[in-house]
């Protein structure tokens, strides 16, 4: 049997060093090392996008790769790719970090300077764990997911823009259609999904935050269950808790949402902090919502701004939806995509509110009328992003229009830190 092995190395000279000792193991297939935890999530999703089978059985995870530190790389490849060795190369082979790569997901871990005995030894052991796996899940059709749901992240350039009734329609609509579907409140310090939900409850996304592996049962735990079939994630009630999830901590809760849900609709708010810029970042599709004026239009090209300085994302890679729109306004959305630099969704929601305050009064979105033309223009933009099951995209794992898995932006945001990160995102997109 090949074994198909993926080195993910930082280092040069290691790279070297690890290629020519593969390049010598029996029935190995090694491919180019990959220099950084971007590179190689982006490229076990396109492989697992054209197969399963594609998958590597092996992946060697040195200790300098970055920008995601390597344990953290290993607990997500386990994650969303079960059926994958993970195997941790590092100089530092101390019972605490086995145990702690062990606890992270690895199958094993080789110390430096290489050994090619141990190297034969570990790699085999691996590979043989993940085709047993694969044997176990029937060849992983059913059972194995690969790179998961889709995740679908939805923010404003200011407040008041609309960005969580939007959120809340779309997750609707997906549910609606027989997608399995999960709503996340990651306005941290001032989420209303419970509200346009008449929701009351206990547990919120900090229950999770100081988790170190979320199991189904701890997740399903903090998931309240809705009536509409959908799984919420709430905001926590008290908003000065929300600085309790971290960029790590949102990083897991989506991973982990991503493996139970087919379909994962997040409310950003319009401030940025560290964990919702995470789960934009990780979004297959980020929605960036703006209104048909002038402050709003402003705001939401700072947003494209700051995404971009910080590596979050690119204009090209972001979605806009012109909410509130009407045709005699002077801001149509041709105007806004070129001032954004930004794909505009085909539909605009239209400016409606008379239809919405009933059900907004009632917290009761889920009692919106059919016949409300800003609910169909809602549905129609879930269908436009793939998120209904349809003639034209069942079967298709990704939202149309979402970035492609092997362009996205690193999982960090590169030179600057999470803290400068949210100040600047609470200068840039407040107003």
């Amino acid at each position: 049997m090949t074994t198909r092995i993926i080195p993910a190395v930082g280092d040069a000279e290691a790279a070297r060093s690890i290629t020519t000792l593969l390049s010598q193991l029996p029935d190995a297939e090694p491919a180019s090392p990959v220099g950084d935890s971007t590179t190689l999530i982006d490229t076990l999703a396109r492989l697992a996008g054209e197969s399963i089978d594609e998958l590597p059985e092996v992946v060697l995870v040195h200790e300098r790769i970055g920008p995601v530190p390597a344990l953290e790389v290993i607990r997500e490849v386990a994650l969303r790719f079960p059926a994958v060795g993970v195997v941790l190369v590092t100089s530092d082979a101390s019972p605490g970090l086995f145990s702690a790569a062990m606890d992270s997901g690895a199958r094993g871990l080789i110390g430096l300077p290489l050994s090619y005995e141990e190297l034969v030894t570990r790699v085999q052991a691996a590979a043989g764990w993940s085709v047993g796996v694969r044997r176990h899940l029937g060849q992983g059709s059913e059972v194995f997911s690969g790179p998961g749901g889709t995740v679908v992240a939805i923010a404003g350039g200011k407040g008041g823009v609309g960005t969580t009734l939007i959120a809340v329609q779309l997750a609707l609509a997906a549910q609606a259609s027989g997608h399995h579907t999960a709503l996340v409140d990651m306005d941290l310090q001032s989420g209303d999904i419970a509200s346009y939900l008449d929701v009351q409850f206990r547990r919120s996304i900090v229950d999770l935050a100081g988790i170190q592996d979320i199991s189904p049962r701890v997740l399903q735990d903090a998931v309240f269950r809705h009536e509409t079939g959908l799984g919420l994630l709430l905001a926590p009630a008290e908003g000065e808790r929300g600085e309790e999830v971290t960029d790590r901590a949102a990083r897991q809760v989506v991973s982990a949402l991503r493996q139970r849900y087919q379909v994962v609709v997040i409310d950003c708010g319009s401030q940025m902090s560290s964990a919702n810029a995470t789960a934009i970042e990780m979004a297959e599709t980020a929605v960036l919502v703006t209104t048909p004026d002038v402050v709003a239009v402003r705001g939401a090209k700072r947003m494209v701004r700051l995404w971009d300085r910080l590596q979050i994302r690119k204009a090209e890679e972001t979605v806009t939806l012109v909410n509130r729109h009407t045709r005699n306004t002077e801001i149509q959305p041709p105007l806004i995509e070129r001032i954004t630099g930004t794909r505009v969704a085909r539909i605009a929601v239209p400016s409606n509110f008379k239809e919405l305050q009933g059900a907004v009064d009632a917290g009761r979105m889920q009692d919106l009328e059919a016949k409300s033309t800003v609910k169909q223009a809602l549905w129609g933009l879930a269908g436009e992003l793939g998120l209904v099951k349809t003639a034209e995209n069942e079967g298709k794992g990704r939202a149309r229009g979402g970035r492609a898995a092997n362009d996205r932006g690193s999982l960090t945001f590169g030179r600057r830190s999470r803290e400068d990160a949210s100040k600047d995102g609470k200068r840039g997109a407040g107003g």
